[in-house]
């Protein structure tokens, strides 16, 4: 197993800079996933990391040995790409043994290796198969296998399940972590699939485009739980979280509380210090995620009053949409009722513990 560190990378092609500052560390046998949306430079990480691309800035260390300008056959490190990029005139054997031929491997040990992996991964009656005559999820095996023969010291996974139909996406979800819990290889994931992220990494590192008003790429970098629970600002509320979190602009008193709006009200508990972080706002951004609203309940904190626009049916609850007396949207995620219909007005409510409060123009996470 082996650290990989990442030292205020910095990439740019020509004038336009994808990557600024990152800095990140993947402990000896971590799951890291690098998650966020397209264009935020997940992918551009990977080919750095992999050698397939050069540091404008920065430097990479593995295993704290520097790897920022060798060459990609000398870093030991594997990848799965996206699109398999399997060898299509080579049998699934040939595929898996094509770079430990190239690592001049003896045959007996390349034999053993290729057995052994390819009873891990169940693909021991497709050895002299073509990749032509796989499904999706067989290829995506040899991929695999072909990366995991080679025994690196790091294993990087470039969105390899997006090809791959749901059902397939979720039990190929499942074999890649129970690989890793068994390997202990160390891995970054990169992926735009939060649910992806959620589910497979030890920690999350939320990357965002680099923009006039966003300098760097990181917004945060946590366990799954930290990051959905405590999100350092809008985007990664935004992002984390399937549907968004609703956000509402809102007005404090200056003696600490909430100035009421149409269809939204505020109520701090008396019994409850105000935060101080808050103290000195004129305004904030409230966020409440879709599933922390209910039906009102008098000693709530948020009281919301919502107008349904379109109801989506998702299994045993609802996706409802609509907006305020303020006409600011809100979607809330409820139980399945018949009592709920479109243009109605629904009385919800959220508790306390579940509200966030972000600053009105850096947006980041003031309580």
């Amino acid at each position: 197993m082996a650290a990989l560190t990442l030292q205020n990378i910095t990439k740019r092609y020509g004038e336009t800079t994808v990557l600024n500052g990152v800095n990140l560390t993947v402990s000896a046998g971590e799951f890291l996933v690098l998650v966020g949306p397209s264009g935020c430079g997940k992918s551009s990480v990977l080919r750095l990391v992999a050698g397939l691309e050069e540091v404008t800035h920065g430097q990479i260390l593995l295993d704290n040995h520097p790897i920022t300008h060798l060459s990609p056959k000398d870093r030991n490190v594997a990848m799965v790409f996206q699109n398999y990029a399997l060898y299509p005139h080579l049998t699934v054997a040939e595929n898996m043994e094509f770079g430990l031929k190239r690592a001049r491997l003896p045959a007996a040990t390349r034999q053993s290796r290729i057995e052994a992996v390819s009873h891990l991964l169940g693909l021991d009656g497709l050895l002299g198969r073509k990749p032509k005559a796989l499904s999706g999820g067989q290829r995506q095996r040899v991929a695999l296998g072909r990366a995991i023969v080679r025994d690196p010291k790091l294993f990087l996974f470039d969105e390899p399940l997006s090809n791959l139909d749901a059902e397939l996406r979720v039990s190929m979800r499942a074999e890649i972590a129970r690989l890793q819990r068994r390997l202990h290889t160390t891995t970054l994931y990169v992926t735009h699939d939060q649910v992806e992220a959620m589910t497979l990494g030890h920690r999350i590192a939320v990357l965002a485009p680099i923009t006039a008003t966003n300098a760097l790429n990181v917004q945060q970098i946590g366990t799954p739980r930290e990051i959905y629970d405590t999100p350092a600002n809008t985007f990664v509320a935004k992002f984390l979280g399937s549907p968004a979190m609703n956000l509402f602009p809102v007005h404090l008193k200056p003696q600490g509380g909430f100035v009421a709006q149409p269809g939204l009200t505020v109520e701090w508990p008396q019994a409850t210090p105000f935060p101080s972080p808050l103290t000195g706002l004129d305004d904030c951004i409230l966020g409440i995620r879709p599933e922390h609203l209910h039906a009102a309940r008098a000693d709530d904190s948020a009281q919301l009053r919502l107008r349904v626009e379109m109801i989506e049916l998702v299994g045993s609850e609802m996706l409802v949409y609509g907006h305020t007396e303020s006409s600011h949207p809100v979607v809330a995620r409820l139980p399945v009722s018949d009592h709920w219909r479109e243009n109605h007005v629904l009385e919800l409510s959220a508790s306390l513990q579940h509200l966030h409060y972000f600053h009105p123009r850096h947006l980041g996470r003031v309580w």
